[in-house]
């Protein structure tokens, strides 16, 4: 197996080749390059990067695939207090390469389709397809770290008075209780 390596990964490439080189690639992505994560993050900082992994490879059955890692830091929206929060974004995936939605149906169910051009995919797509499938739906702050904790707290039933108990002359299906044991 090759290794290939170099700071930026490449834009498109021929993944056909590659899976069958059994190609490692290797690099980083400018997180400002990929304008759909920007949209849905609350931000980055300044030349912040995902570092990307992407190993080319074919199984038993012929089958190009693409087994990929990324890791990038970014700041999101805490749903508890909208504040900013610091969190790494973490994938790890396989794919099937496919040109078609037939191709795509024949993949075994463990494989997720990634839809190619005979000779050319798109890495940076894949990579931000990914990137916002790893998104938290609603980020939030541990507890104790966050900075709307104490109104949290305001909001909470205080744990030390008691419910008042209910009595079961309370309860409405007494009434039914003491129909069933009346004889008419």
């Amino acid at each position: 197996m090759s290794k290939a390596s170099s700071t930026e990964l490449p834009k498109t490439v021929d993944p056909y080749r590659l899976a069958e080189q059994e190609i490692v690639l290797e690099g980083e992505i400018p997180l400002q390059a990929l304008s759909r994560f920007g949209d849905s993050v609350f931000g980055f900082e300044d030349g912040a990067v995902c570092r990307v992994s992407l190993s080319f490879s074919m199984d038993g059955e012929r089958r190009r695939m693409v087994t990929g890692e990324l890791e990038t830091p970014v700041t999101l929206e805490c749903q508890r207090c909208m504040g900013p929060m610091q969190k790494t974004l973490v994938s790890r995936f396989t794919l099937g390469l496919v040109t078609s939605d037939e191709q795509a149906q024949q993949l075994p169910k463990e494989l997720e389709p990634f839809l190619t051009d005979d000779f050319s995919a798109d890495l940076w797509s894949l990579v931000e397809d990914e990137l916002l499938l790893v998104l938290p739906p609603f980020p939030l702050h541990e507890r104790d770290e966050c900075p709307a904790r104490k109104e949290l707290e305001a909001f909470e039933p205080d744990e030390s008075v008691d419910e008042p108990v209910r009595k079961s002359e309370d309860n409405p299906f007494s009434v039914l209780a003491d129909l069933k044991t009346k004889k008419h």
